[in-house]
Formats: C-alpha cells, sequence, structure tokens
C-alpha cells in the first residue's frame, strides 16, 4: 500500500499504480482517505496510570505477603482473609503481580525435603554371609489374578536357599520362609531386599533385630540394588520352562521346585566361574577347579598350538568376593596421573 501512495505521489496515475502494484484503486483511495492512526506506544509511554499502587503501597502489599501469618498462604486466601478482618490492600491480580516483579511467585507452603537415601554397599567373601531375597508375581489362571514368588538367594554362590510361592504377600509370610531358611542354611550377617511392604514390614524387621541380623535395602525406584536377585527372576522368566499362565498354584508350585533343583545342581552360572550354585555353596567349588586345570593341561600337552600363552581361561576363573555397589577405587597418590604421563 506505502508503494502504490509513493507512485502515485511521484506523478504516476492510478492505473499504473494498480498494474505495478496489484492493489485496486479504490482500496488505495479509502486507504489514504482513513485518518492516520496515531501510535498507542507513543500515547501511553510515559503515561502512569491512575489506579496504580505507589511505590510505597507495593512495598507493604509484598511485607503483608512475607510476613510470619501469610507467609505460607495464597494471595486468594490472603485476600479474603484481611476482607474478613475489614481491610483492603489491592485485588488478587495486583498480589501475584508484586509476587511475579519479586521472584516469589511458586509454591509458597513449606515443602517436604526427603532425606538422601544411602547407597547400599554389601560384600561377601564367602556363602552364608549376605542373602538378597525379593517377590515376583506369577500370572495366575485368569486375567488379573496373581501368585507371589518369595525368593531368597545367597549373593555370594548365588545359591537359591528359598522360594516359596503363596497366594498373597505378605510380612508374616516373609518371616515364615526366614526362620525355615535360617534353620537350614544359617543366619547370615545381612538380609538385603528393596522397599517393598513386606520387606519393610515390622515383623521381618522384628525377626531380623531378634537374631542381630542387619537390615539392608535398596533406594527408592533403583533397581540395581537388588541385581543378583533380578538377574535371578530372569533368568526364570525368560526360561523354556515359564509358561504364559499358572493353572493353578500347585502348578506355580511344581515349575519354582523344579526350577529351584536346576538352578542349583546343573545350570553352570558365569558369575562364579562356570560352577553350579550348589559347587560354590558347599565348598566343592575348588576341587571341581583343580579337576578342571588337570584337563585343560593334559589337551594343552597334546595339542599345545591351539592354546594362547595364557593359562586357564579367565572365565573359568572363581571370584573372591561379590559386591552389591562396588564403590570406585580411589587413585594411587604415589601412581602419576595418566594425562602427566602422556604430557
Amino acid at each position: 500500500m506505502h508503494a502504490h501512495h509513493e507512485l502515485t505521489e511521484s506523478g504516476v496515475t492510478t492505473r499504473d499504480a494498480t498494474t505495478l502494484t496489484g492493489i485496486a484503486r479504490c482500496t488505495a483511495a479509502r486507504d489514504k482517505a482513513r485518518p492516520t492512526a496515531t501510535d498507542p506506544a507513543a500515547t501511553t509511554a510515559g503515561r502512569t496510570p491512575e489506579n496504580k499502587l505507589t511505590e510505597a503501597e507495593r512495598r507493604g502489599v509484598l511485607d503483608v505477603l512475607c510476613s510470619a501469618r501469610f507467609v505460607d498462604r495464597s494471595p486468594l486466601e490472603v485476600y479474603a482473609q484481611l476482607l474478613d478482618e475489614g481491610i483492603y490492600l489491592c485485588s488478587v491480580s495486583t498480589m501475584y503481580r508484586i509476587l511475579r516483579e519479586n521472584a516469589q511467585v511458586n509454591e509458597r507452603r513449606r515443602q517436604a525435603r526427603h532425606p538422601a537415601r544411602v547407597c547400599p554397599e554389601l560384600v561377601a567373601t564367602a556363602p552364608r554371609q549376605v542373602y538378597s531375597w525379593d517377590i515376583t508375581k506369577l500370572p495366575g489362571p485368569v486375567k488379573g489374578t496373581y501368585f507371589d514368588a518369595y525368593v531368597m538367594i545367597d549373593i555370594f554362590s548365588r545359591y537359591i536357599v528359598g522360594a516359596h510361592v503363596q497366594t498373597h504377600e505378605s510380612g508374616l509370610l516373609a518371616a515364615e520362609m526366614m526362620t525355615e531358611i535360617f534353620a537350614v542354611h544359617g543366619i547370615p550377617n545381612v538380609v538385603h531386599a528393596d522397599r517393598g511392604t513386606s520387606m519393610t514390614s515390622k515383623t521381618v524387621a522384628t525377626l531380623l533385630a531378634d537374631l542381630e541380623v542387619t537390615r539392608s535395602h535398596s533406594r527408592p525406584r533403583v533397581s540395581n540394588d537388588n541385581p543378583y536377585s533380578e538377574a535371578l527372576f530372569k533368568t526364570l522368566k525368560y526360561g523354556p520352562m515359564w509358561p504364559e499362565r499358572f493353572a493353578s498354584i500347585h502348578h506355580a508350585r511344581n515349575l519354582v521346585d523344579s526350577f529351584t533343583a536346576w538352578y542349583n545342581h546343573e545350570h553352570r552360572h558365569t558369575g562364579i566361574g562356570l560352577h553350579t550354585p550348589a559347587d560354590v555353596h558347599f565348598g566343592l567349588a575348588g576341587q571341581k577347579a583343580t579337576e578342571r586345570a588337570v584337563v585343560l593341561a593334559r589337551a594343552r600337552a597334546q595339542h599345545p598350538e591351539r592354546f594362547g600363552k595364557a593359562g586357564t581361561p579367565k572365565i573359568l576363573d572363581l571370584p573372591t568376593d561379590a559386591w552389591i555397589n562396588k564403590p570406585a577405587a580411589e587413585p594411587d597418590p604415589d601412581q602419576p596421573d595418566v594425562d602427566q604421563v602422556a604430557a
């Protein structure tokens, strides 16, 4: 439109200006006849609204909102309570505006500050020192029904010391399972679990306290704090024997019992030098390792070209400890820094 007016003012006919700009002559004529609107920004700049609070009044409102009486109240509550007392300071929107200008538009109530959860750091150097347990759901015969499998494992040997299937989850059933396990396999130093209702129940806590067993719990929503039980459940549920649903609780108990026997006495676990958990738990792994070394030495003597310089494969090494959240090794102050050596 501005180009059309410039062309006509420089002597170009309106017909030619319309051809060049594509703007109809009547449209250009109406725009030219329209009175020039004043810039609202220019008219309002420097003009203070008549209803604006003074700086002293604004500071007074802020002092009231931040006072000990109203510091945890919303502006709506402050507004209503002051009105009931015959006091009017300003509108609710003005209160919010003043708070916003002072970076105080947020939750005014005291916020819950949960204590930092300590990362559990547990180590077992022999069987019967640290037990880990958890409960997993087994799908029942119809949708929406489940059985609960209580499973406890020795983290050093990976031996399943107890596996019970129940119709529901409760601290009383967990305590009964632990009592039976401790009578057969001995009382451990530590029992580790997550923070489920059964794990943190008063019944379980009282039992462990009476036996002087240390309780350890995972941090909230940190599944890695209970790795041995989680890995065991994955082996259970991804195995070929796992059905889509269990026909009855007897079906579930029979399958868990058969899995426990297989896992303890037949399964070669990569975390314990490809030994069975039973061999490690009952102290037979050392003799088995010696026998394996003899077999490997005989094969090496017959065909040395088929073996490398290393001796026994590392996958057959039996670890000396088992950790839950092993702390990072601290740097040796006597060793030079890698970056300094490279420099």
